[in-house]
């Protein structure tokens, strides 16, 4: 193997996308530049023996480089789980579709791993989900009984690929969704347990998928996801199934959890429909006896109005008098929370929020009381006596998040004595118990609160453990013009890069345009 091809190996091994660009050439990432925000080349000469600046003035390595397995190196890449170093191979022409050490294409690695993201830059860059396999199976197929819903996503809906009801034979779909029905109708344990004949417990977990939550099973050495009824109806939308509407509320609420990937699913595809049919369904769901029914007919409404603003929806007001008259009789607390945050999520206006908020600010639920700060606040208009009165309460509340919430409408009326809510937020900051102390800090940074108590607050954040947590309070120490700024970045790289663009890093800029005096011979 020649050196740069082992060094490329290297590299895609230890994951170094700037090692890996450097390698390939230049037309790896033309438009790469440091953390400075110099080209990457102008870094590669300052760095003499480092090989960079030879690897980009020189002929690149081969994206088709094998390692000592003889396997190119997009599967190692496709097996770590790193979506940017794959995407540089690609772009520097790597095959998409080379066996893996099975045998099977790549993109069974990624989609095995459920790496959504890499599998939809491999099948933008070529790679065939509808192949036929040795065992009878597709690359689709396989998503789809692995419960990954976005995984099914990007193998239906990537960039250069036909319709999926145009591009896959009837039979073809036929399977498909017959499959994700079996799967959704017995249940991913109990079907996993089946196939693989395995009589143990099942390793079960929560994992985060594309903005929501998705059960983890793995049993007899093979993991799927619980995601089949969100594959389900994604299918039925790709191939023209209609989907009685009854049956989306059933796959929603199943798991009744408004973060839970089949019940997002449903939401959103109800959330998108404007006409009467859909809308009797939700107005009738208001009166269901279930809870769980009555909060997914809240979250549908709250959907409605993120996705069909800006649309000639006839019915945007009327919902909306809706849900107001609806949080005035509701009385299950987690159903009514979600009622309060349909109707104020989007900051609009309506004539009776505050009194709504007013009503409920005592309520004894906290979950409900941690919407009321936006039933009493909108834009462009002061807060009322009444209004101030409730959240000088609310800012003394037993919950954080409910102090949190009311302490930041507080400092935002000038009209308030500040003095009080910003301690509120302080305090926060002050408590590493607190769930909501990232968000003062975030809040304290962008303050103008400039009293010793804050930038003491500040500096105590550069020693804490999370790196975040440290660049705020980096950040905040930038925007007081505070001289020891520059240490204070300092201490958060100790933690890892900061990465760009993030307007926190670039605060640091900022201040040494302010502060530093230019070098010698330089303008102004």
């Amino acid at each position: 193997m020649a050196d740069r091809d082992a060094l490329l190996v290297a590299a895609v091994r230890a994951g170094n996308l700037r090692e890996v660009h450097a390698l390939l050439g230049p037309g790896s990432n033309p438009d790469a530049t440091d953390e400075d925000g110099l080209p990457v080349l102008c870094t590669a000469v300052a760095a003499p023996g480092h090989g960079m600046a030879e690897a980009l003035l020189g002929a690149g390595a081969p994206p088709d480089t094998v390692d000592a397995r003889g396997l190119p190196v997009l599967c190692t890449a496709v097996a770590a789980g790193n979506t940017e170093v794959v995407r540089a191979l690609l772009r520097a022409g790597a095959a998409p579709d080379p066996a893996d050490g099975s045998g099977f294409p790549v993109l069974c690695t990624a989609i095995a791993a459920f790496e959504h993201r890499i599998v939809e830059v491999l099948v933008e860059a070529g790679a065939d989900p509808d192949q036929v396999l040795p065992d009878g199976t597709t690359p689709l197929l396989r998503a789809v009984e692995g419960g990954s819903a976005a995984t099914v996503t990007a193998l239906l809906w990537s960039r250069d690929l036909q319709d999926p009801a145009a591009r896959l034979p009837e039979q073809e779909r036929e399977r498909l969704l017959a499959t994700a029905r079996h799967w959704y109708e017995a249940g991913a344990e109990a079907e996993l347990r089946r196939r693989t004949g395995a009589t143990g417990p099942a390793k079960t977990s929560t994992v985060e998928e594309e903005w929501c939550e998705v059960e983890q099973i793995t049993l007899g050495g093979r993991t799927v996801r619980a995601g089949h009824g969100a594959a389900l109806t994604d299918l039925e939308a790709a191939f023209g199934v209609p989907t009685p509407l009854t049956e989306l509320v059933a796959r929603a609420v199943r798991h009744p959890d408004p973060g839970r990937v089949d019940w997002r699913e449903s939401s959103t595809r109800l959330g998108r429909r404007s006409d009467e049919e859909a809308r009797e369904l939700v107005t009738a769901l208001r009166h269901h006896p279930s809870a769980d029914h009555r909060r997914f007919a809240a979250d549908v409404l709250g959907s409605r109005q993120y996705f069909l603003k800006g649309t000639e929806y006839p019915h945007h007001a009327e919902d909306r008098d809706f849900l107001a008259a609806w949080a005035e009789t509701e009385t299950d607390a987690v159903v009514l929370a979600e009622v309060l945050r349909a109707l104020t999520e989007h900051a609009e206006e309506h004539p009776r929020l505050e009194a709504i908020g007013l009503r409920h600010a005592g309520h004894p639920d906290p979950r409900v009381r941690r919407k009321v700060p936006d039933c009493l606040w909108w834009p462009e208009r002061p807060l009322t006596a009444e209004a101030a009165r409730a959240l000088r309460a609310l800012a003394h509340d037993a919950d954080d998040e409910v102090r949190f919430q009311a302490a930041l409408l507080l400092v935002g009326d000038e009209r308030q004595d500040l003095d009080g809510p910003r301690a509120v937020v302080r305090d926060l900051v002050r408590d590493p118990h607190s769930p909501v102390r990232g968000g003062a800090a975030e809040a304290l940074a962008e303050s103008d609160d400039r009293t010793a108590d804050a930038t003491e607050l500040l500096l105590a954040l550069l020693d804490a453990d999370d790196r975040i947590l440290r660049l705020i309070g980096a950040y905040g120490l930038a925007r007081r013009d505070d001289p020891r700024t520059p240490e204070a970045y300092a201490r958060v790289e100790e933690l890892g890069p900061i990465h760009r663009p993030d307007h926190r890093a670039n605060a640091l800029t900022d201040w040494r345009e302010r502060n530093e005096a230019p070098p010698h011979g330089g303008n102004g």
